[in-house]
């Protein structure tokens, strides 16, 4: 007796499931299919990124040799075909060194790539940063004070990480401009911030020190009150 019941409830049980896969069969081999062929997919994309990353560091090692060999403008192309197609790690990193290439052949060539760093929207905030300091540091010894400020003052009058960077260029340009009170102020805001690097401490403290005399020449004594004048208008002895 026992043995029928089972087998009733065998068959009520296939019967449910065929009743199920009939339902949701279809569903159920898509949903299959899906996950095989996302995780497919998933290991593909993986080893191409990885494919990229191997290409990449190629190209941007053979562009590195060419820029130790003073072959400046191929590092350059190099550099900027690895900014162009590689991973963004290495975009960045190539947008800086091709800036630098094209400094190392010409000055005006390299302040004009950093600014174009320094212009793009699609970088971080501090990266465009970098970029507007590394052109100010070619422009001190290059240009004017006018153009140094343009493009480190905001940086310099900040609280971000560049800000003491930003302030040392600024003072080598007041200083290379003649403002030695001005180089002289700019540098001792740099040695009074306690976030200050010990090797920007270390040459603000040296500017300080060469422009102390504009920082403590003593104002211009008024002229002296004449004498009053004795009774009579004699002169008092």
């Amino acid at each position: 007796m026992t043995d029928i019941f089972h087998e009733i409830e065998e068959d009520l049980r296939r019967e449910r499931l065929r009743k199920l896969w009939d339902r949701f069969g279809g569903l159920i081999i898509a949903a299959i299919v899906l996950v095989v062929v996302g995780a497919a997919g998933w290991s593909g994309y993986k080893y191409w990124r990885h494919q990229q990353a191997v290409t990449a560091s190629a190209a941007f090692q053979s562009a590195i040799s060419l820029f130790d060999a003073g072959k400046f403008p191929e590092a350059e192309a190099a550099f900027a075909a690895v900014a162009k197609d590689g991973p963004a790690g290495y975009r960045t990193l190539a947008l800086f060194r091709g800036a630098a290439a094209a400094a190392a052949r010409d000055k005006a060539a390299g302040v004009a790539a950093f600014d174009a760093i320094a212009a793009d929207a699609g970088l971080p905030s501090l990266v465009r940063e970098l970029a507007q300091l590394r052109a100010a540091l070619i422009l001190v010894d290059t240009a004017g004070l006018a153009e140094v400020k343009q493009r480190v003052a905001a940086i310099a009058a900040g609280t971000g990480p560049l800000r003491n960077a930003a302030r040392e260029a600024l003072a080598l340009a007041e200083l290379k401009a003649g403002d030695a009170a001005a180089a002289n102020k700019t540098a001792t805001e740099i040695t009074s911030d306690s976030e200050t690097p010990p090797g920007v401490r270390s040459r603000a403290e040296l500017i300080r020190r060469l422009t102390a005399g504009a920082a403590s020449e003593p104002a211009a004594p008024e002229s002296a009150a004449p004498a009053p004048a004795a009774p009579g208008g004699a002169a008092t002895q």
